[in-house]
């Protein structure tokens, strides 16, 4: 018995339109898991552990150790933020900026297996760690440990201090890539640490300044809550300025040269320039503003000390 070609494909119209209907549903997909796992921010902060590894070597990190923090990094921190959306699903829900997360929405019909998942990766995370170096492993499970315990069930809810003492989470980071490294008490690991605990409410108070009717809405006692917009801006610029003296601190390190010292001021004068700019003018727009170049800043300076340190 003879089949004709084509007998059993399908219609043209059905071929033709199940290619962009995956392609559609793939990247739905990930854009959830992005949102998800926070790994913009995720990203953020394995570069920033990234810096901690190399001032802690000298630059000279293997391979395969900075193979291991970047894995064991990105499973720690990602695992946090899932566990942090899980626990503030509700919260989320009632902010304009926040209501559309997964957990949010409601994409999960089961939540918990979100948060099994989520703490998986974080035990997974110091497991694979522990064999090769016991000081990341304790960094990287402090730092999942205040991320989720310190700030967001303890102090978030309670104490306009919250992304303050929050902020070391980000400082964990840093220290677990000086583990990595060889040694996160390194003076160089140090002062980078201390610049991100410095950094992170310079970053998220201005953020919270755009959106603090969504905090308010919520019941998040986050600074701009509390005080009014020009104090707040005067403790974003405070902030600033610490940052800005441990960046500039840093250049006193020999092997991070001119490569380093040229992009950190000049990002520097810029960041202090758009936080003046925040103090004058404590609107909306110019809080968006400052939020989006302290993430650049950052950058900068995280590629300022890796092209020191490498080259």
């Amino acid at each position: 018995m003879e089949v004709e070609p084509g007998a059993y494909n399908l219609p043209s119209t059905a071929a033709n339109s199940l290619a962009p209907a995956m392609v559609s549903s793939l990247k739905t997909t990930a854009d959830k898991l992005i949102v998800l796992f926070k790994l913009r921010v995720v990203v953020l902060l394995v570069l920033a552990s990234v810096g901690g590894a190399l001032l802690a070597s000298g630059g000279t990190v293997s391979a395969g150790h900075l193979l291991l923090l970047v894995v064991t990094g990105t499973l720690s921190s990602a695992g946090a933020s899932a566990i942090n959306q899980y626990l503030e699903r509700d919260s989320d829900g009632q902010m304009q900026r926040t209501r559309r997360r997964p957990l949010a929405v409601g994409d999960f019909a089961r939540p918990q297996t979100v948060l099994e998942v989520s703490i998986g990766l974080v035990i997974l995370a110091v497991m694979l760690a522990w064999p090769f170096s016991r000081e990341l492993a304790v960094f990287l499970g402090l730092g999942a440990i205040i991320y989720v315990g310190v700030y967001t069930v303890w102090l978030k809810p309670r104490t306009v201090l919250n992304i303050v003492i929050g902020g070391a989470a980000g400082s964990c980071a840093v220290l677990s890539g000086g583990a990595a490294g060889g040694n996160w008490a390194d003076p160089g690991v140090i002062a980078l640490a201390l610049l991100v605990f410095a950094w992170t409410p310079t970053h998220f108070w201005s953020l919270a300044l755009a959106y603090r009717d969504d905090y308010e809405r919520a019941d998040v006692p986050m600074l701009p809550v509390i005080a009014n917009a020009h104090a707040s801006a005067w403790w974003i610029v405070l902030h600033t300025g610490l940052t800005a003296f441990i960046a500039l601190m840093l250049s006193v390190r020999p092997a991070l040269g001119w490569v380093y010292v040229v992009p950190t001021v000049m990002a520097t004068v810029w960041l202090g320039w758009h936080s003046i700019r925040l103090l004058r003018q404590p609107e909306r727009p110019r809080a968006v503003k400052l939020f989006k170049v302290s993430n650049i800043y950052l950058g900068i300076v995280l590629l300022g000390i890796y092209l020191g340190m490498l080259f």
